[in-house]
């Protein structure tokens, strides 16, 4: 089985790696793309992507890998999120994620409904509480909701599943990798999902078809 992760972290924010290492990692483990979106916000979403992609195509040339270069919006005022998300993508963003209401976190009210509502986000993480309400907007923008092995922000992974299985929103699994063995292999993205309640047949398909879509979205995008 093929393995993507559209959620990871290099030191341009609080990772631990370069994007080339985290990248090689991923590379060794396995893995057939991988999304660098680090946290930004409006001071510094432009360079972050700046610097990411000159690794990025870097790595495309040499090593014949496929790396998508995103953000993560992080802690920002709702209102906010699908100006900041339209302007990533303007700059260059290949991917927009946004950090969800986690249950660990004061995140802002109304980050979940601004993500779910917006057209340039790509993936909510993390939601927390969602509701059916606003899984229902994110299948109807074609926002994917992530189910995560991170610590913490997993408390809602059950939840995720629920009002996604409910609604027909679409569902990603991601590691939010800050560290090197926070990226799964494939047993551990496997009981990642089941542990979140998913069955043996959504777990293929948030494993497999869902990340191709993605992908897919990505390339259409581009050649425009």
């Amino acid at each position: 089985m093929a393995l993507y992760d559209f959620h990871t972290h290099s030191f341009f924010s609080d990772g631990e790696l370069l994007p080339t290492e985290l990248i090689r990692r991923a590379i060794v483990k396995g893995y057939s793309a991988i999304a660098i979106t680090d946290h930004a916000s409006a001071s510094n979403f432009q360079s972050v992507i700046e610097k990411v992609r000159r690794d990025s195509d870097l790595v495309k040339q040499e090593w014949k890998f496929n790396v998508l270069v995103g953000i993560e919006l992080t802690h920002c005022p709702a209102r906010s999120i699908s100006r900041l998300a339209a302007e990533a993508k303007e700059a260059g963003a290949d991917i927009v994620v946004v950090h969800g209401e986690t249950l660990v976190e004061p995140v802002p009210p109304g980050t979940n409904q601004a993500s779910a509502e917006c057209g340039d986000v790509d993936i909510l993480a993390h939601p927390g509480l969602l509701t059916k309400k606003q899984a229902s907007i994110a299948r109807e923008n074609s926002v994917f909701l992530e189910v995560t092995s991170r610590r913490g922000h997993c408390l809602g992974n059950g939840n995720t599943v629920v009002v996604a299985r409910e609604t027909g929103a679409k569902m990603l699994i991601n590691s939010d990798t800050h560290s090197p063995s926070d990226l799964h292999t494939e047993a551990f993205a496997k009981s990642i999902g089941l542990g979140a309640g998913l069955t043996a047949i959504e777990l293929a398909t948030v494993l497999e078809k869902n990340p191709l879509e993605l992908l897919q979205r990505v390339v259409a995008r581009s050649n425009r």
